[in-house]
């Protein structure tokens, strides 16, 4: 069947489908000898594809994998870093980060730490990195200082952003300390260190930022104990129907694809 190159590799875990227009935007594949330009489609089962001179066949798509991961703070939410900074494919064995086209699924900044999602299926990071399906995440968040019920109203309201307002979100105290403030919050949208900014708009300074859950995917499994610092584990069959459901992957109880 006649495809975009990028839906290709992305199906095929070779990367990302973002990644992959990154690539063929470099000028890092080919078509039939040729130099890939955005837009352009293939065949898999007559055309002849190439990534940075190797060539890929369907055959040698590697095993979908789907992880969750304790992010600790310190470490990049990218496959490589020009800083030499730690990244997250550092946290994973080499049998399952390299020459799997594994990936994040969105980011935690360098400061956050808790749930990241990493997998190699290209079609699940596209739906759940697109705005209009709303996966909820949760976040505990320690702030400095005790902002009153009527501040956090604003924030659960929605405040302005660089010209835009948030969504809704839902924020509750867990613990006020002397001199902080320990809260439980949830938001449907993911921009930019959106935590961080929003608690500043409001005249506070977080002082840290973990992420606790990503839907119902939480930091461990069933009878399991609580996911440790920089430890993974891979998602059970139940997590991988969710986040399918969720991104309309799947419609039926069985599981069935329905793309």
């Amino acid at each position: 069947m006649v495809q975009r190159v990028q839906k290709i590799l992305s199906q095929w875990g070779v990367a990302s489908r973002r990644h992959a227009e990154d690539m063929i935007i470099a000028g890092r594949v080919k078509l039939n000898g040729e130099i890939v330009t955005l837009g352009d489609k293939a065949d898999p089962s007559c055309d002849r594809l190439e990534v940075d001179g190797r060539m890929i066949q369907p055959s040698q798509r590697p095993q979908l994998l789907y992880i969750l991961i304790n992010k600790p703070v310190g470490v990049v939410c990218t496959c490589d870093d020009p800083q030499n900074r730690s990244i997250v494919l550092d946290l994973l064995p080499k049998q399952l980060s390299k020459g799997t086209g594994i990936h994040p699924v969105g980011r935690l900044d360098f400061n956050s730490s808790g749930a990241l999602l990493l997998t190699n299926d290209g079609e699940l990071t596209l739906r759940l990195t697109h705005p209009r399906y709303h996966l909820p995440k949760t976040y505990e968040v320690l702030i400095q200082g005790h902002p009153t019920e009527e501040r956090l109203q604003q924030w659960r309201e929605g405040v302005m952003l660089m010209g835009k307002k948030t969504l809704p979100a839902q924020v509750e105290v867990i613990c006020r300390y002397r001199q902080n403030t320990r809260l439980k919050v949830i938001l449907t949208e993911g921009r930019n260190r959106q935590i961080r900014h929003i608690v500043q708009h409001l005249g506070f300074h977080v002082l840290r930022l973990h992420r606790t859950a990503i839907g119902s995917l939480v930091l461990s499994s069933p009878n399991e104990s609580s996911l440790p610092n920089g430890h993974y584990r891979l998602l059970t069959p139940s997590e991988i129907r969710f986040l399918k459901r969720r991104t309309n992957l799947i419609t039926d109880t069985e599981g069935k694809l329905i793309e």
